[in-house]
């Protein structure tokens, strides 16, 4: 007697097969956002993708590996997308993109908040973390300097990108989109006064 025949499960279909590294790191990027640093290993991104396992172990090699790059990543499309630094030394454009960035890419911001949240408990990834954070410092710092005319002091560069990433942590958290554009008339008005300070101070 023949042995049945073993039921053939369907295979998983591959959406984005060679799609190459940005499709995974936006994978892992998602699946950080939605459940946390530990929900990220290989065989979740690979679902979240539409790939194989192997695929993801081919272009990572390892989880430490898929952080650090998921970050890298993170970092550089949120400057990319933020307007923080347009380079045009006008107080006007500086962070126009703000609200759209958290609107266009929530889980963008969510995993970059995951992973600071994260580096609290894993000492290890503060230095990558740091490194990464330090090209929103020195955006924010040149802009600064551009818009004011004058070296910025590391307080203030500081300050102004800390209440830039309140309000993106707030936007993300309970909405308001109209209280961000608000909250940057205001920044800009500050930043405008300071301007006109120094200019008078210099004369």
């Amino acid at each position: 007697m023949s042995e049945p025949a073993r039921e053939q499960r369907p295979r998983k279909r591959v959406r984005n097969y060679g799609a190459g590294r940005e499709a995974l790191l936006d994978a892992a990027v998602r699946v950080v956002a939605r459940g946390g640093l530990r929900r990220l290993t290989y065989r979740a991104v690979a679902e979240e993708a539409g790939v194989t396992h192997g695929l993801v172990v081919h272009h990572f090699g390892s989880r430490d590996a898929l952080i650090e790059e998921a970050l890298a990543h993170a970092v550089r499309s949120s400057l990319s997308s933020s307007a923080l630094e347009p380079g045009t030394g006008e107080i006007a454009d500086f962070s126009v993109g703000l609200a759209d960035m958290v609107e266009s890419g929530p889980d963008l911001q969510a995993f970059q908040y995951e992973l600071l949240l994260e580096a609290r408990r894993r000492p290890e990834l503060l230095p990558h973390l740091r490194g990464l954070y330090e090209e929103y410092f020195e955006a924010t710092r040149r802009e600064l300097s551009q818009m004011l005319a004058r070296p910025v002091e590391r307080g203030l560069s500081r300050l102004v990108f800390a209440a830039l990433e309140g309000l993106v942590l707030h936007q993300l958290v309970f909405g308001e989109r109209d209280v961000t554009e608000e909250a940057l008339a205001e920044l800009r008005a500050l930043l405008r006064d300071l301007g006109e300070r120094s200019s008078g101070a210099d004369g």
